[in-house]
């Protein structure tokens, strides 16, 4: 049986609010940015682009679930309280604050325009799913299907996933990481107490993790480069039991299946 949203959350004021449809701007997913820092999501609330769109007193906002076509998740209700040339100032309100990060809400809505009359869509909404506590990434997908951009990975370990955590934190492995800028890939592995989440966390921070192979491409980028263009992906995941040399001859293989020491396909130096 469909519940829409209006039978469970009657909003009377719908004429008075905007719809953020919050999505991929070219650079982050605003999911990813909103399990990182609360205060990004503000922020792309106070983007003000030439035209005023935010016109209206409340914005309703909500992020891309972009791992369910056509599933948005509730961000709050927000008070643009003043409006200036090049932004928004916006303050959060109580207004459905038990819903925040937890309800997500199924749309047909499809059209290219981010800010939309809410009572054009209001109707239509229906309630997907309200999770048991605020979202802080997707569940651990099974080692098969490991396939992470630098931001979510980065949102996973600084939320410390339990469930992530748990399943890479006790394998090693071999990965895999793309630059989707230039369609080269670099092929590294992991053997140490904290597998293969141990080492995809100290890629954090510095965005090489302290491999020479990526130190100069992220050193003349900076870190941003690798948020914006890194993806990890699991090739192999391997039980501590196993000797590091296995580790490494295994990651040996890879590198020579994916052309990786080639520097017209690959990051790897040897």
């Amino acid at each position: 049986m469909t519940i829409l949203l209006h039978n469970i959350w009657p909003i009377r004021d719908v004429n008075d609010q905007k719809v953020h449809w919050g999505r991929w701007n070219g650079e982050a997913q605003p999911l990813d940015e909103w399990v990182r820092d609360r205060n990004i999501w503000r922020k792309w609330q106070e983007y003000r682009p030439g035209r005023n769109e935010f016109n209206r007193r409340y914005i309703f906002s909500l992020m891309d679930f972009y791992h369910e076509e056509g599933v948005w998740l509730f961000g709050g209700i927000f008070e643009v309280t003043a409006r200036h040339e090049r932004r928004y100032e916006v303050q959060l309100t109580e207004r459905g604050a038990g819903f925040i990060g937890r309800l997500k809400i199924r749309s047909p809505y499809k059209d290219r325009a981010t800010r939309t009359k809410f009572e054009k869509s209001y109707g239509d909404m229906e309630v997907s799913e309200i999770l048991r506590e605020p979202y802080t990434g997707r569940t651990f997908p099974g080692y098969e299907h490991v396939n992470l951009s630098f931001r979510e990975l980065e949102t996973l370990i600084l939320n410390d996933r339990p469930d992530w955590k748990s399943a890479l934190g006790k394998v090693n492995g071999v990965y895999l990481i793309t630059d989707k800028r230039t369609g080269k890939r670099y092929v590294g592995s992991a053997c140490g107490e904290q597998g293969v989440w141990g080492r995809w966390g100290s890629y954090i921070h510095t965005g090489h993790g302290d491999a020479a192979d990526l130190q100069d491409l992220v050193g003349r980028n900076g870190v941003n480069y690798a948020r914006q263009h890194f993806v990890f992906a699991l090739l192999e995941f391997l039980a501590f039991r196993i000797p590091n040399n296995i580790v490494l001859e295994r990651e040996g293989y890879w590198k020579d299946v994916l052309m990786t020491r080639e520097k017209k396909y690959g990051l790897n130096r040897n």
